[in-house]
Parts: C-alpha cells; structure tokens; sequence
C-alpha cells in the first residue's frame, strides 16, 4: 500500500457563476468523499485555496495508480465531468504513523 498525492481541478460542467457547494450534486459528491474518506482511501483533502480555478489535493492510500482513478471516477463529479484529475504522484512518507524510519 502506498501514498498517492492526487490534485484535481474543475472540469468542463463546472459552473463559474457558483460556489462550491451550490455545483450541480453537491450533496451526492460530498457523501460520496466522506464515504472514501470513511474506509481509509483518503487520508486528508480538500481545496487549495486562492486561484481563479477551483482545484483540490488529496492524499489517499492505494495499492496502484489505476486503483486511484478507479476510485475517483465514481465520483458524481467525476462522472457529470465537475472534476478532472489534474495529477497523480506517488508519495514516499517519511514522517507520521505510518512511515517506517
């Protein structure tokens, strides 16, 4: 099991105009991340603040990267095209809990 560090960023159905939490399947995204969040996949996320794009960072714990975007393409953003992935890097931890020093 490894750390990834994954950022996302708005997609092509993302709305200008609203704010965060008023984007089209608010509540569906929301139950769904905290029900990720819940299992143990994400460790930490959120969005990066400042900027004129809404982008986020989220650190999760899986097995690959294709476990990563499967996990994240079922997200009702994901799917209705509000969030893409911008990136994914493998984290070596070497601070915290789970780092073996």
């Amino acid at each position: 099991m490894s750390y990834f560090v994954v950022t996302t960023e708005q997609g092509p159905a993302w709305d200008d105009t609203l704010s965060m939490r008023e984007q089209a399947e608010w509540a569906g995204h929301a139950v769904y991340m905290n029900g990720i969040s819940d299992d143990g996949f994400v460790a930490l996320g959120g969005p990066i603040a400042g900027g004129a794009r809404h982008r986020a960072r989220l650190i999760v714990k899986a097995d690959s990267e294709e476990e990563v975007r499967s996990r994240l393409a079922a997200d009702p953003w994901a799917e209705m095209g509000l969030l893409v992935i911008e990136s994914i890097e493998e984290w070596e931890v070497l601070l915290g809990d789970d780092s073996e020093t």
